[in-house]
């Protein structure tokens, strides 16, 4: 038979069973565990990161298709004035390299050299520049056939196929201001002063020939590059034909004929 007092004592064992113990001091410590945070949220984030890297490669990648897909100014025709000019001025362009280099390696005036090597220096970066523009445009550095058949309107010079203007020297030069074989032996030929005074000569018609080609391209072309680079001859020549003539005159000489 189970007393009362067996359940009272069973009842204060489990109360105490119960009961924090406590802590020292007298107080009672509360146990507190530290919440598991779930593996699926760093799933998450991991997550939504990666998006975010993938989000911000395709918005760049799509924009650097739009670049390459933008078909900008179209690419000029074989018969253009864009690639006509290239062609032909390149090869403009390095008689006067050649002549340049001649003078500022044979002429002992200091003002001759420089002149000399400012050209050569210019001349030959724009050639370059040309022939760039020739390969993207996938068209030969020399033009098939005669010079100067872009070139055809009033005012203009067509040469040997074109169909108007007229010829800017005589004896063989194949575009305007352009100097002969006959005029680059003479050149060779001569020392001192006489060298000077011929560069000069043959230099400054070249020029004149060289901005009038450059001033046609420049009122004829739609292309941004061309056009830059048209108008920078014509700066730049402009304030070499003058110095030219002044150097001329110092000299007691005058320019020879052009056309």
């Amino acid at each position: 038979m189970t007393s009362p007092n067996d359940d009272g004592g069973k009842a204060d064992e489990d109360s105490e069973t119960a009961q924090p113990e406590p802590a020292e001091g007298g107080s009672t410590a509360v146990v507190t565990e530290e919440p598991i945070r779930p593996t699926w949220s760093r799933y998450v984030i991991f997550g939504a990161a990666t998006l975010a890297v993938l989000l911000v490669g395709a918005t760049i990648g799509m924009l650097l298709t739009q670049s390459k897909e933008d078909p900008g100014p179209a690419t000029p025709d074989a018969d253009s004035v864009e690639v006509g000019f290239a062609q032909d001025m390149s090869v403009h362009h390095l008689q006067a390299v050649t002549m340049a280099n001649w003078a500022r390696d044979h002429s002992t005036t200091p003002a001759i050299n420089q002149l000399a090597f400012d050209i050569a220096s210019t001349q030959e970066e724009q050639v370059g520049r040309m022939k760039g523009w020739l390969m993207l445009w996938n068209q030969p550095e020399q033009a098939i056939g005669p010079y100067m058949t872009w070139m055809e309107e009033s005012g203009g010079h067509a040469h040997a196929g074109g169909t108007t203007g007229t010829a800017p020297t005589t004896g063989g030069a194949p575009m305007p201001g352009m100097a002969t074989e006959s005029e680059l032996s003479k050149l060779r030929s001569l020392s001192g002063e006489e060298l000077d005074v011929y560069f000069l000569q043959l230099m400054l018609r070249h020029h004149e020939g060289g901005t009038e080609m450059a001033q046609y391209t420049y009122d004829h072309s739609s292309t941004p590059a061309v056009r830059a680079l048209t108008k920078s001859i014509l700066d730049s020549q402009g304030t070499e034909i003058i110095l030219m003539q002044q150097l001329l005159a110092q000299r007691g000489a005058t320019p020879l004929p052009f056309p």
